[in-house]
């Protein structure tokens, strides 16, 4: 991980992986990813691994945008936030 930390430093721009939860996985649990894509699909499979494991570090996203493709697909965009803070379903304005 002291690899990809020193990229991150010497490179502009962006650094991106796709498709690949086990990297992504690693790279959240070291504090190395600043931006989520998030792709949902309109499909329920039942099983498969998740992104967010159980051995995930609690954080918190600020989410930055998104929309929805023709086909369903909802594409959001967050960044990480720092420390979850705990609330409520609470509607208020």
């Amino acid at each position: 991980m002291r690899e990809v930390a020193a990229l991150r430093e010497r490179l502009e721009g962006e650094l991106q992986i796709h498709g690949s939860g086990n990297l992504a996985r690693s790279l959240m649990a070291h504090g190395l990813i600043d931006e989520y894509r998030l792709l949902t699909y309109p499909v329920i499979l039942g099983g498969g691994k998740r992104l967010f494991d159980g051995g995930a570090v609690p954080a918190a996203l600020e989410r930055m945008g998104g929309g929805t493709t023709s086909t369903g697909v909802a594409i959001n965009t967050y960044r990480a936030a720092g420390s979850p803070r705990h609330g409520s379903f609470d509607l208020k304005e």
